[in-house]
């Protein structure tokens, strides 16, 4: 699949390991514990399998507890410095290579745990759970605040500055584009582009 995406000029990404939790249906519970965390020898078998970028370009997921969906804090056990480690491992096994990293699974992560996996590699980071909240709140509290315009009550007519798609929608869209902001600022990228 690699060369394939090379020679669309597609980056690749790819998980190794087990995210927990579940995401498209599609679930981790009940997974052993021990398989929620790469290990150093998974990475390098990566890198020996991918390359360490001179046969195309790919972004890793590599596992470190992180789960898919938003859970209670201190349900979550992350150790970024699986990160570290494997980036320590690939540079004694390929001097000057280094991993880029996904983190899946963010959502309700901390935010000394996310600084210490974008230091040890991580150059992309999932927040769905996160942006979908802030969407769904935002509709749904302009829903619960304009009940009466929203729906036709009682034989009413309803508003339709209230329920038209483009007033909700729009504070939905705001309250995601916050979220975004926000992490953007915790990720450290906020007034970055690509190339700089």
């Amino acid at each position: 699949m690699l060369d394939e995406c090379a020679a669309a000029g597609v980056v690749l990404e790819l998980e190794c390991g087990v995210v927990g939790g579940e995401e498209d249906a599609v679930s981790a519970v009940g997974v052993a514990v021990e398989r929620l965390y790469t290990t150093t020898e998974d990475l390098l078998r990566v890198a020996d399998a991918l390359g360490t970028g001179e046969r195309g370009r790919y972004l890793l997921a590599a596992t470190f507890g992180n789960v898919h969906g938003v859970y209670a804090p201190g349900q979550v056990e992350l150790r970024p410095e699986i990160l570290r480690d494997g980036q320590e491992a690939l540079a004694r096994a390929h001097p000057g290579a280094r991993f880029q990293y996904v983190f899946h699974g963010s959502s309700g992560s901390s935010d000394d745990d996310i600084r210490a996996a974008i230091s040890h590699g991580v150059v992309k980071i999932n927040l769905d759970s996160d942006t979908q909240y802030a969407l769904t709140r935002a509709i749904a509290d302009h829903v619960l605040v304009h009940y009466s315009g929203v729906l036709k009550v009682d034989g009413g007519i309803g508003d339709k500055k209230a329920y038209d798609p483009r007033v909700w929608g729009k504070r939905g869209e705001a309250a995601m584009a916050e979220r975004v902001a926000a992490a953007c600022e915790l990720f450290g990228s906020a007034g970055r582009s690509l190339t700089a």
